[in-house]
């Protein structure tokens, strides 16, 4: 799996984003394997056509059997994440970890020993 740099790339629904967390976990898979990673919550139609907005948007590719197509990721989950939370940084947090963090913070989202492991992170990267 590669991590493509592709520029204009979307951002992904809620519906595409569930169907690549499930091929980012499964690696390789067939719609109806989609599907069930899902626990059948979703119709097959719809995977189906959510897997086909994925390849036309770049997310994935696949590999022909027949008529039967396979499917895998084309970007990392952690190129993804990258990508998007730094977009998040700069449109929500003027680019700043430190408003960010201070934004957890006061949600109550993230506990003082959590920011104490992220300092010792910091620290040992020193």
């Amino acid at each position: 799996m590669t991590t493509l740099n592709i520029s204009p790339m979307e951002k992904l629904t809620n519906k595409e984003e569930e169907i690549m967390q499930a091929l980012w976990k499964l690696e390789k898979a067939f719609a109806k394997e989609v599907q069930a990673e899902l626990n059948n919550t979703v119709h097959y139609n719809t995977v189906s056509t959510i897997i086909r907005n994925l390849e036309e948007k770049g997310y994935i590719k696949h590999y022909a059997f027949g008529k039967t197509h396979q499917y895998y990721p084309v970007i990392t989950k952690e190129a993804y994440r990258s990508r998007f939370v730094s977009k998040a940084m700069k449109e929500y947090f003027n680019d700043s970890y430190k408003n960010m963090v201070s934004f957890f913070a006061k949600e109550e989202k993230i506990t003082a020993e959590e920011l104490r492991e992220i300092l010792e992170v910091i620290e040992q990267k020193k």
